[in-house]
């Protein structure tokens, strides 16, 4: 039997036993949207594994965040039980109040300059080929966080040399200089998510601006050429089928590898409702579609998340533009 588990009950109770605080009290003054009944191909297995618990005790006593947790993926009891976790640099606390992200909104602490350290030591002690590092956004910072992303990176070649290193990227807007920072330290994959389709942007992620994310994946592969790229979206916000294809298209004309699709999930009743679910059919269709127009790795369905299955999809680009370079 497989059980649907609620994600966010992973991440209310703090492991060390702390009083757990409200998640957003900034989203009190949102209306109640209903979160709907999930159809029945959206199904997750509740984490029972050992080595779950043994990938949170890592987690927990490095005293890191992950984005599995934060954002409630439904997952994190896969992932986890296979070792493999996403780190979340930078701090739990989000300048943003993205309506659609589970993640808390406030005014962020001060960056800790242990937090490179640490990461590379946990991912050196859960042996990780491929790890994924994000961060909340940071627009209090002169850089965004680039230098810290960049630090992270750093660490980790330095204590785990063979692994490969995928970065999730706010998109540093306003920031001048910071997206060269990080692709300076040379992240194997550098992935920054759209989210969404334009005409969304004003009601579902109001602090950033659509062609500024695409003009920022576009200047990744002008700064190396040899760099993969990564972009991923959500569907069911009320976005239209040709506004999908259109997002695609503009990802291609800015050179981009690799695209996720997955079906939004709505984390409460204060966030934005969940508009329709896309059936596992019409997933298949968007990956077929966007392999046709040149994505070297498409990865679309329900459950898809930007750094579910990583490192196996990071093997799977190699092999990709292999095989595209000796036709």
């Amino acid at each position: 039997m497989v059980t649907i588990i609620d994600t966010t009950a992973l991440q209310e109770a703090p492991a060390n036993g702390a009083e757990a605080r409200p998640r957003h009290p900034e989203k009190a003054h949102r209306p109640d949207n209903p979160v709907q009944r999930k159809p029945a191909w959206i199904r997750v297995k509740a984490p029972t594994s050992p080595v779950y618990r043994e990938t949170m005790d890592v987690v927990r006593s490095n005293k890191l965040v992950t984005v599995c947790e934060e954002a409630g993926c439904p997952n994190i009891g896969g992932c986890w039980s296979k070792k493999h976790a996403s780190f979340m640099i930078l701090g739990d606390t989000c300048t943003r109040a993205c309506a659609f992200c589970n993640v808390r909104t406030g005014m962020p602490g001060p960056v800790d300059g242990e937090e490179p350290i640490r990461v590379a030591e946990a991912v050196a002690t859960m042996g990780l080929n491929h790890v994924v590092i994000t961060s909340v956004d940071r627009d209090d910072l002169d850089d965004g966080g680039a230098g810290h992303f960049a630090a992270v990176i750093r660490a980790i070649r330095e204590r785990s040399p063979s692994t490969t290193v995928e970065v999730l990227t706010p998109d540093f807007l306003r920031k001048d200089g910071a997206l060269e920072i990080v692709v300076e330290a040379r992240p194997d994959v550098f992935n920054h998510n759209l989210e969404t389709v334009p005409s969304k942007y004003l009601t579902v992620r109001p602090g950033a601006r659509y062609f500024h994310s695409i003009r920022l994946l576009q200047r990744v592969k002008e700064i190396d050429p040899t760099m993969f790229t990564k972009s991923g979206i959500m569907v069911g916000l009320g976005e239209e089928r040709n506004e999908v294809l259109q997002l695609m298209d503009d990802l291609r004309s800015a050179d981009v590898d690799f695209l996720t699709v997955g079906q939004y999930l709505q984390p409460t009743k204060k966030h934005h409702p969940v508009m329709g679910f896309v059936t596992p059919e019409e997933f298949k269709a968007y990956e077929k579609i966007a392999y046709a127009k040149g994505f070297l790795k498409v990865s679309a369905s329900p459950l898809t998340r930007s750094s579910h299955h990583a490192g196996e999809d990071f093997e799977d680009l190699k092999r990709a533009r292999a095989a595209k370079m000796t036709r």
